[in-house]
């Protein structure tokens, strides 16, 4: 059940690598506008499950507390990485966002039932060094003149990661309610793009699907396989397994030749696979142990 679960997890992560490719073939529909549609689709899934079976709308009444987290984790994210963007250059505010995985795998100490230990620690940095490869490949220039935006990004990397781990501790609660989370984020990106930007739509066909893509992958059903895999999967895993998304993303723009293969792809990628390996210790031994037992 368990390893079950952190694979549905790492699902999300997979699919997240796909972000970046497809944000780029969507063309310049500007970021709350882009994040109130894709929402809006990625809600559809739910909302199809609870059409088909409606005795399972019951399951969407939960505490405020619930609510407020999950709103509060997928709108306050997004508006907070946006907001990065806007006030800081793209480089530095990614990877100071990207401090969540590492975040993720600090704070599991807290939860009920976790215990932290060096490892889980060590792979989640040597993550974070392989995405300093990849996103930083032209360079780091902090810049005090930017200091807004890496507060927006610093509340980013607490925001998603505070939302996976009080997410944790709602194990009991159906990972439908993600359904009302895409709905809401939909509603409020679409408040934020009347107030703050200008309405422009896909000028073709191919990038429609694009952002279909993204409604339906990056920001539908990863949400809902990172929701049942941080709630029932190994936390500490894929806090630091998070780490392969830039990596993958990265990757799979150099295959559609969006990027250029290098060698810190190459070292990205054995920090971020040894990371994750690394962290995933546990999990293999308990795989190695009962197998060894049998004989």
């Amino acid at each position: 059940m368990r390893l079950r679960a952190t694979l549905i997890g790492f699902t999300a992560i997979l699919m997240w690598s796909f972000l970046a490719l497809f944000t780029a073939a969507s063309g310049q529909m500007p970021p709350f506008q882009l994040s109130a549609v894709c929402f809006a689709i990625g809600s559809l899934p739910g909302l199809a499950v609870l059409a088909l079976n409606p005795a399972r709308l019951a399951l969407l009444k939960q505490p405020a507390k619930v609510w407020i987290t999950g709103i509060s984790g997928l709108f306050g994210y997004h508006f907070l990485y946006f907001t990065a963007l806007r006030n800081a250059p793209a480089v530095e505010a990614g990877l100071i966002a990207y401090l969540w995985p590492l975040l993720i795998v600090v704070g599991s100490a807290l939860l009920p039932g976790e215990r932290l230990r060096w490892y889980h620690v060590t792979g989640a940095l040597a993550g974070l060094c392989g995405t300093f490869l990849i996103v930083g490949r032209n360079g780091i220039d902090f810049n005090g003149a930017y200091s807004v935006g890496y507060g927006a990004a610093f509340l980013c990397a607490f925001t998603w990661s505070g939302y996976s781990l009080l997410t944790r501790r709602f194990d009991a609660v159906s990972t439908d309610v993600v359904t009302g989370f895409c709905l809401a984020t939909s509603i409020l990106s679409l408040f934020c793009h009347l107030g703050l930007e200008t309405t422009v739509w896909p000028a073709t066909a191919f990038e429609w699907l694009a952002v279909a893509g993204l409604g339906l992958l990056p920001v539908g059903a990863a949400f809902y396989a990172w929701d049942y895999g941080v709630k029932n999967g190994d936390i500490q895993i894929l806090g630091a397994a998070s780490y392969a998304a830039p990596l993958l993303s990265t990757l799979i723009l150099t295959l559609f030749g969006f990027a250029e293969p290098s060698w810190r792809i190459a070292l990205a990628c054995l920090l971020v696979t040894g990371g994750a390996v690394l962290a995933a210790r546990d999990m293999f031994r308990r795989k190695i142990q009962p197998a060894v037992a049998a004989e």
